[in-house]
């Protein structure tokens, strides 16, 4: 008689098909939870700022807004707190997938974050697209906004000249394009068509949130953002993959965190954008 034990038969993954949703009311919780721990916290205190920024005695075109502000005035320090700010910044993200990967549903495959290899080169093809297509005409709304006085200065880096700036600019770079696509577009606009909302109500009500998290640097450069965000939202809903929008995002934030640091600073005077 064989003593072994029989082995233990797992079973098999249920097919797509199968994959049932949260209850509606669920849903909707898991959205205010997801926004109020990151992106909707950030619109508030954006709206809250703009206000205030209208009501100073000096001119909103007289102000700046500091991205990427040093965190100590002791290098390794401010070194360690940048790197623990990018790294928190992304919990939301992995919140926004395990809530994605309930009941046996694939966060990845919903996102079209799998396929062949060639898909990852569309991917990054469609992400150099969207770059171009969004960095010209945004670099063009700043320098009319300034002109108009509309919009405040953006320091796009406020880190000291130390070895890691650039790493932690791109870095940082990486973290926004991340966060914002995989909260704004995977998360929200995926939980807003489980709810049943038709795909231009989805893609509307995301580019308007992330629109208000830009109010903090005057309402064209926000207006600005819900245009990216009706695009990148449209080619998601097109091509349902979420790849190509990090990719561009990244690129976007890449070049303007590292791009003043490189052109010379006459070339952006020129510009209207120094």
């Amino acid at each position: 008689m064989d003593t072994a034990a029989a082995p233990v038969e797992t079973p098999p993954a249920p097919p797509a098909a199968e994959v049932t949703l949260p209850s509606r009311r669920r849903m909707r919780a898991e959205v205010w939870i997801v926004m109020g721990l990151s992106l909707g916290q950030t619109a508030v205190y954006a709206a809250v700022r703009l206000i205030e920024r209208y009501l100073d005695t000096t001119p909103i075109s007289g102000q700046t807004t500091t991205l990427n502000p040093s965190r100590s005035s002791i290098d390794v320090i401010d070194l360690v707190r940048q790197l623990l700010t990018i790294g928190f910044a992304l919990v939301p993200v992995a919140l926004a997938l395990y809530l994605l990967s309930q009941h046996g549903a694939s966060a990845r495959r919903r996102l079209g974050l799998v396929g062949p290899a060639r898909a990852g080169w569309r991917d990054l093809g469609w992400g150099a697209i969207l770059a171009a297509m969004i960095g010209l005409p945004g670099l063009a709304l700043y320098a009319i906004s300034r002109a108009f006085g509309q919009t405040v200065t953006v320091d796009t880096s406020g880190l000291p000249d130390a070895w890691w700036a650039a790493t932690i600019l791109l870095l940082s770079a990486a973290a926004a394009g991340v966060l914002e696509e995989f909260v704004v577009v995977g998360f929200v606009l995926t939980r807003l068509r489980d709810l049943g909302r038709s795909p231009w109500t989805a893609i509307i009500l995301a580019a308007l949130l992330r629109g208000a998290y830009h109010l903090y640097q005057g309402w064209p450069m926000a207006l600005g953002n819900v245009v990216m965000g009706l695009v990148f939202g449209w080619v998601y809903v097109r091509r349902g993959r979420l790849a190509p929008l990090v990719l561009a995002h990244w690129t976007l934030d890449a070049v303007a965190f590292i791009g003043p640091e490189l052109v010379p600073h006459e070339w952006l005077v020129q510009l209207g954008v120094a």
